[in-house]
């Protein structure tokens, strides 16, 4: 388990996409971890019910889960690049509204709602940390292919809400930090069928790199996109 450094023992957490790949696995290992004092998965299935299509859904689960604030850790582990009604555009032929919206709400609106209403849960007076699952093809910089025209904006979306909401969520709470983090290429129904021959991650390697970044995190890192491996992501 990697060492939270950068809160304290005792601390608590919520996982909001626990039952999901990457999501499952983090949950799994903050739960094994005996600094963690309380750990909370989160997920359309599970109680409360969290669905990032239905802002009343967040708002109940932060409502309720504020008996046990504060919270020091939250990850948002959710995404959207596939499912019956959307697939990663080729090319720009292939752009639909509909679906670009879906993205754009699953990806981007919904975690800066999972912002919104689980900010009050983050102590005022302790270090703290809000991470989110972007993904390296929301840089901007980093855009070497083209396509996946859905995908890449709403993950770029993201970053700039994480990016706004870090400065905000400061002025209150000094020791709290923002994070967008890339999890690499990992072994889920989100990656396979567009895996090819990269190497893929194992989930539970995937959330210890993703912990270990998140338990070196300083101040100074408010507002900031990195990969699994700790290195710095351009915008």
């Amino acid at each position: 388990m990697a060492k939270m450094d950068c809160i304290r023992a005792g601390y608590r957490a919520v996982i909001v996409g626990a039952t999901g790949g990457i999501g499952s696995a983090l949950y799994q290992s903050l739960e094994a971890d005996e600094n963690c004092s309380k750990c909370v998965g989160l997920g359309r299935s599970t109680w409360p019910a969290t669905d990032l299509l239905d802002e009343t859904s967040i708002q109940k689960a932060s409502s309720l889960l504020s008996k046990d604030a504060p919270f020091h850790l939250i990850i948002d582990a959710t995404g959207l690049l596939h499912d019956d009604e959307v697939m990663p555009e080729k090319t720009i032929d292939g752009v639909d509204p509909t679906a670009m919206a879906r993205s754009f709400a699953v990806n981007a609106t919904g975690p800066l709602l999972l912002l919104k209403h689980f900010r009050k849960l983050l102590p005022r007076d302790e270090p703290s940390v809000f991470a989110t699952i972007s993904a390296r093809v929301g840089s901007i910089s980093d855009n070497q292919l083209g396509g996946w025209y859905g995908y890449r904006a709403s993950k770029a979306a993201l970053n700039m809400f994480v990016k706004t909401a870090s400065i905000e969520i400061a002025r209150k709470r000094p020791q709290a930090i923002c994070l967008a983090l890339h999890p690499g290429t990992v072994r889920t129904e989100l990656s396979k069928p567009f895996a090819g021959k990269r190497a893929l991650l194992e989930p539970d390697e995937a959330a210890e790199r993703l912990l270990s970044v998140v338990g070196q995190s300083t101040v100074g890192d408010n507002g900031s996109f990195f990969a699994h491996d700790g290195q710095r992501i351009p915008w």
